[in-house]
């Protein structure tokens, strides 16, 4: 038996149930919102769901990734530590969680997207589960938000692929249930607080920050110019950080993001890199 279950439902673009530009930043790293989000939903989840009836052992699958992990997975964090709370003490076992791995990445931007460009650009991913692990256990797969359901159409066709027999929730933090609204108003949320890269700023210096792919992918994508102003501004941990997980994903073998990789491997290994010129 497959359910869904969303905290929010979207249907009025002037009433999302949730501030946009919070949206925006955790979409872009801000742990501090991804802990709001996470415990919201948890609390959502239990008292629509958990609340009347004995509970199983529940494995929660964030959204799929490869490397580096995306904007839902520090939600997940902050779900399981406020659900596993009440599952402890209520008696029940507390989660488990495994990952779903995807073997493509691909710099577009999927917000931008509409229906079928969405199915289009991920139909040829393909997503692998350990099935053996979740015998006999109910699957909670998380994810941020759905809008035409395309990524949810790959997990279904994943469960299908593994012949799983779980029962399984999917859980949003918000559902687009307007189908007359465009799907690219999640890129309207994407982009609500976060519109440069200077923007970045005030969520990367924050105490609470938790690096995602949108927001390494962004920087990698931005125009070189600005991406070196900013750059030269951020703490040699941070750039350090980025570098490691733009090469856990990959991205140094898409041309796109060379000039952008190839400016921060020479900030960082040229001795004199404090000095570095835009032109090298």
């Amino acid at each position: 038996m497959t359910t869904t279950y969303s905290l929010h439902k979207i249907t009025d673009t002037g009433n999302f149930g949730f501030c946009p530009d919070d949206y925006s930043r955790f979409k872009f790293g801000d742990d501090e919102v991804a802990e709001r989000f996470g415990i919201g939903l948890a609390e959502g989840f239990i008292k629509a769901h958990l609340e009347n009836g004995p509970v199983p052992q529940l494995v929660v699958v964030s959204s799929p990734y490869s490397f580096i992990p995306t904007a839902t997975f520090a939600m997940k964090n902050h779900f399981v530590f406020r659900l596993n709370r009440w599952l402890a003490q209520h008696g029940h076992p507390v989660l488990q969680e495994t990952k779903v791995h995807r073997t493509i990445t691909y710099k577009e931007d999927y917000g931008e997207l509409d229906a079928a460009q969405r199915l289009k650009l991920i139909g040829n991913d393909s997503f692998h589960i350990d099935k053996a692990f979740l015998e006999g256990k109910k699957i909670l797969f998380l994810d941020d938000i759905r809008i035409t359901g395309g990524h949810e159409k790959m997990i279904l066709k994943m469960v299908d692929t593994y012949d799983l027999t779980n029962d399984i929730y999917l859980l949003y933090y918000a559902e687009l249930q307007n189908r007359n609204i465009h799907p690219n108003i999640e890129n309207y949320l994407n982009y609500h607080f976060v519109k440069s890269i200077f923007h970045l700023e005030k969520i990367i210096q924050q105490e609470q920050f938790f690096i995602n792919t949108r927001l390494v992918k962004y920087i990698l994508n931005y125009d070189y110019e600005s991406f070196c102003i900013f750059l030269q501004n951020q703490s040699d941990k941070f750039i350090n950080l980025l570098y490691n997980m733009a090469l856990g994903n990959g991205y140094h073998t898409i041309e796109a993001y060379q000039k952008n990789l190839n400016f921060i491997s020479n900030y960082l290994f040229n001795s004199k890199h404090k000095s570095v010129q835009h032109g090298n």
